[in-house]
């Protein structure tokens, strides 16, 4: 009843709080015989982790990781993988003033009403975001896994596409781009919007939310099964369990309600003796199983909770209060979601081709 793991076959566990020594986790599954090094997991921590600008929380953590186990002369063995990764600038005297209050919006009660009062409240100990860190490593594993078992490549690619009411336009999308700002915007002209709304925002002590897209292309077909293991069903467990989202659509997703039965339904054709899909409103899965074109996910992340404005509460003895949370805050944590998204995204199809080869194979 830990439920601290995710995945079936490709499975990881996550591990350590927020304000603690380190954190970490463990990844189970993997087969053998996959080239891997502290070199292929850090670069995807690197695109994740704290205070690469002045939108994000200014903690500064290196992130470096360790391998402790599972690989041997540079493969892997396909025993569990432990992947550690220390934190290094924890400021807990920040949460001492709060450690008796419930911060609203955050997992404070909850977590006190369910251990009995046993929790970690500094930086919110296990709920914080610090945790996801972990599991874009377990991520970079799983893209290996990909990798090794697919003969054409699986490219699994996010961005940022909303921040707060301001949208990006698909009319100036440009995949390219989100290498090239600190928002993974591909819309080169929304970026200084965002900036300007991020600098109000944070002045006045708010925060903003955001909507993260993450798209796999050269997926294979087959991946998922009906009926209690639906691929879209498990990628929606997988974003909606990442840190602060509050909602998940899978291709064209709560649009599909406005549309009518022709223009949701995905024509296919034949073109040089090959399937050809005309659109893509269902994203990339029917009935739960992939259809071969990019599967397309998408997840909003509520407003930072932790705000420098005074809000309405109690604390453990039941008392009415304000509470104000100082500290260091991300004005929109869906920013560092953006690799946390593509993680969970090839986590989620390392473990369906793991289960698809077990029981149908592969070509």
């Amino acid at each position: 009843m830990s439920h601290n793991t995710f995945g079936h076959l490709f499975r990881f566990t996550t591990w350590g709080e927020s304000h603690g020594p380190a954190i970490g986790c463990v990844v189970d599954g993997t087969p053998p015989g996959i080239a891997l090094a502290e070199t292929d997991i850090q670069p995807w921590l690197d695109k994740r982790k704290p205070g690469q600008s002045r939108f994000v929380t200014q903690r500064r953590e290196d992130d470096e990781v360790q391998i402790l186990s599972g690989v041997f002369e540079g493969k892997t063995t396909g025993t569990p993988i432990s992947l550690l990764i220390k934190n290094e600038d924890q400021r807990s005297k920040d949460y001492s003033k709060i450690k008796d209050q419930f911060r609203p919006g955050h997992a404070d009660f909850t977590y006190w009403a369910k251990y009995h009062g046993h929790r970690d409240y500094r930086g919110g100990g296990r709920s914080s975001a610090r945790e996801t860190a972990a599991r874009v490593a377990a991520g970079a594993v799983a893209r290996k896994v990909l990798a090794h078992l697919v003969h054409e490549p699986v490219e699994i690619k996010g961005a940022l596409i909303q921040v707060g009411s301001i949208s990006a336009s698909r009319a100036r999308w440009d995949w390219a781009e989100t290498e090239r700002n600190s928002f993974w915007s591909p819309d080169a002209e929304v970026v200084p919007q965002w900036e300007a709304l991020l600098d109000r925002t944070r002045k006045a002590g708010s925060s903003v939310g955001a909507v993260i897209e993450v798209i796999a292309s050269g997926v294979p077909i087959g991946l998922g099964a009906p009926l209690y293991g639906k691929l879209d069903a498990d990628l929606a467990s997988a974003m909606m369990g990442i840190n602060a989202v509050k909602g998940v659509e899978i291709g064209a997703g709560f649009a599909a309600a406005a549309l009518t039965g022709e223009e949701n339904a995905d024509e296919m054709r034949i073109e040089d003796g090959k399937l050809k899909f005309l659109s893509n409103m269902a994203g990339g899965i029917l009935g739960g199983i992939s259809t071969g074109q990019d599967v397309v996910a998408r997840f909003a992340v509520k407003p930072t909770s932790s705000i420098n404005q005074p809000r309405k509460s109690i604390n453990t003895a039941g008392e009415e209060i304000d509470v104000v949370t100082t500290g260091r805050h991300d004005p929109c944590v869906g920013i560092r979601a953006v690799p946390v998204g593509e993680a969970m995204m090839a986590i989620v199809l390392a473990d369906h081709l793991l289960r698809h080869r077990a029981q149908c194979g592969l070509e």
